[in-house]
């Protein structure tokens, strides 16, 4: 028996049976929570669509169009399907899972309690959440890598780019007020007295859990680290080479259950307790006080970063060297301190600038270096810093002029997706879909329908 025509039957006793089971819970006019899509083997629910809305909503980002937001699932579902078929593709299963769960800790740090969370997002319960956001990674991620399979011998040529911008130069976009910026970072350095009292408090926690305190219950109560305190300190399926130098170094030095001395990494001091070693992989727990500078540290940064912003407006020292020989940022150290945006680009809209930023730049020129400020980084982190205005761009339509490397972009984006197009196209004879009805009347850029006709 054809293979579409054996899924087909199985999909309608699915239907029925869900149709049959629900129909007697539920009153006239409530929403079935029944499938939605399939794609392959890929099942996709109506509680899947409702909470990948509602998790997208909360994370910024816009759906307006409920038909849209469909397609965009169905086109992801059917990357996910061959991801998962492709060889060449790694099994990352393991550690998506233990990403949700850290992006769920960091997210419940925003809220007060965890009962205002999850009415936020729209869960029941926590592991309705963690499931729904391991699910999003893991279609993220399969999906993502399927489309760099696709695409990975994407290029544009200067012709192609001229050619795009020819064709479409009256629908690129307005480009805001933009800037190009430099910066210099340095992290307020501790005294021996302050790094001693959180190593004393520490050992203090660590004598605790000798004496019988249990070691996650000190990492709830005690632990800085948003990612892992709700857990009790704990990181399951760690990779080698995963967390920074110090932190691994010492747990695969430890015994399974033993404790380590404080350990210092950029992020603080950090009690650790290797929980398993099984090959490559291993779990740990651990406690983090972060090094957190006192008044009088930050003061002591922003004389010597002063003493060098000095320097540079003196002309005895470049911007450049500066950054490299004193900035403590390694994103931007070995770049002449150059701030990039995410895309990549060293132009970045004003609007779009951190607040404390754009406060410090305000009503300065080209070439200008602020004064020394605070400010804070991933993790909470309290720095100083000096940033260099490289350059200020009116607002103004995009130009190949001025924008060439934006233009490219954009075409070589528009050529990877043309690719993608053609590559559906080509596998959709020879996948099975089903779309609810409820979709019907949807009006889809690809006609997911008609490669079941007749089948």
């Amino acid at each position: 028996m054809n293979k579409n025509i054996k899924f087909a039957l199985l999909l309608s006793f699915i239907f029925a049976f869900f149709g049959v089971k629900m129909n007697a819970q539920l009153k006239t006019g409530d929403l079935v929570d029944g499938i939605a899509v399939v794609v392959g083997d890929e099942i996709i629910l109506e509680s899947d669509i409702e909470e990948q809305a509602n998790y997208a909503k909360q994370q910024g980002a816009t759906v307006a169009d409920k038909c849209e937001f469909v397609e965009s699932i169905i086109n992801n579902k059917l990357l996910i399907y061959e991801a998962k078929r492709d060889t060449l593709i790694e099994n990352r299963s393991a550690a998506i899972k233990e990403n949700a769960a850290q992006k769920y800790n960091q997210i419940l740090g925003q809220f007060p309690d965890e009962k205002t969370m999850l009415a936020a997002y729209k869960f029941r319960t926590s592991y309705e959440m963690k499931n729904a956001i391991e699910k999003i990674d893991a279609d993220n991620y399969y999906g993502q890598m399927k489309f760099g399979r696709i695409t990975e011998k994407a290029d544009v040529t200067p012709n192609e780019v001229t050619d795009f911008f020819n064709t479409y130069r009256y629908q690129l976009p307005q480009v805001n007020d933009e800037v190009s910026l430099s910066q210099i970072v340095m992290y307020p350095k501790l005294t021996d007295a302050h790094k001693n009292e959180i190593i004393a408090r520490l050992n203090k926690i660590k004598q605790d859990i000798l004496a019988g305190e249990s070691f996650e219950s000190q990492a709830r109560i005690y632990s800085d680290d948003p990612g892992s305190a709700a857990n009790g300190g704990l990181y399951t399926n760690i990779a080698k080479g995963k967390m920074v130098k110090p932190f691994e170094a010492a747990a695969l030095n430890l015994q399974e259950g033993e404790l380590s001395e404080p350990v210092e990494s950029e992020f603080g001091y950090h009690l650790i307790q290797l929980v398993k070693k099984s090959g490559k992989m291993y779990d740990a727990r651990h406690i983090l006080l972060k090094a957190e500078p006192n008044a009088d540290e930050i003061a002591t940064a922003k004389k010597e970063l002063d003493s060098i912003r000095t320097l540079i407006l003196d002309g005895k020292l470049t911007f450049k060297e500066a950054a490299f020989r004193f900035s403590d940022d390694k994103r931007t150290k070995f770049n002449a301190g150059i701030i990039t945006s995410e895309d990549g680009s060293d132009k970045m809209e004003k609007l779009n600038l951190p607040p404390t930023i754009s406060y410090q730049i305000a009503g300065q020129n080209k070439g200008d270096i602020t004064e020394v400020f605070q400010d804070t980084q991933a993790q909470d982190r309290k720095v100083v810093t000096i940033i260099k205005i490289d350059d200020v761009i009116a607002a103004h339509q995009l130009d190949i002029a001025t924008d060439y490397d934006r233009i490219k972009q954009m075409a070589l984006n528009k050529k990877k997706n043309e690719m993608v197009e053609k590559w559906v196209k080509e596998k959709l004879p020879n996948v099975f879909i089903s779309i609810n009805n409820r979709y019907k009347d949807c009006t889809f850029k690809t006609d997911w329908r008609k490669n079941t006709d007749g089948k």
